[in-house]
């Protein structure tokens, strides 16, 4: 294999793929991605297992329209991605996500939430609260 053929187990490869089945909402293909010991953390979650992550996040995928990749930097079985997201009613938003990846399968994130775009405060100002 060359440098510039990756294999189907490169933590890049699987994290472009779980993003691809939220925009082609495609069950199936996030099933085959995430490990049977699957954790998921974010603002809003503390470690849901395959079970809850699929039940509560994954129907999401129903309002994701697509994602503009920002960062996607590997470091080992870790991918660190930052990207702009776009839902269907036109909104955006900008995330930063760690994806631990083993086996060619999802094993773990991290979500960190970032902001809306446009951003809500004007540039050099701060918000005390953001709206709804």
């Amino acid at each position: 294999m060359d440098a510039y053929t990756l294999s189907p187990s490169d933590p890049i490869i699987v994290a472009r793929a779980v993003f691809d089945a939220y925009v082609q909402k495609d069950r199936a293909a996030i099933g085959r991605l995430i490990a049977e010991d699957f954790h998921f953390t974010s603002p809003l979650d503390n470690r849901l297992d395959r079970a809850a992550y699929l039940e509560i996040c994954w129907p999401n995928s129903e309002t994701v329209k697509g994602f503009e990749f920002i960062h996607l930097v590997p470091e080992g079985d870790r991918v660190f991605v930052t990207y702009e997201g776009e839902s269907t009613d036109g909104r955006k938003n900008r995330n930063t996500e760690i994806l631990t990846v083993r086996d060619g399968k999802l094993v773990e994130v991290e979500v960190y939430f970032g902001w809306s775009i446009p951003h809500e405060a004007k540039p050099g100002t701060h918000l005390d609260e953001p709206s709804d």
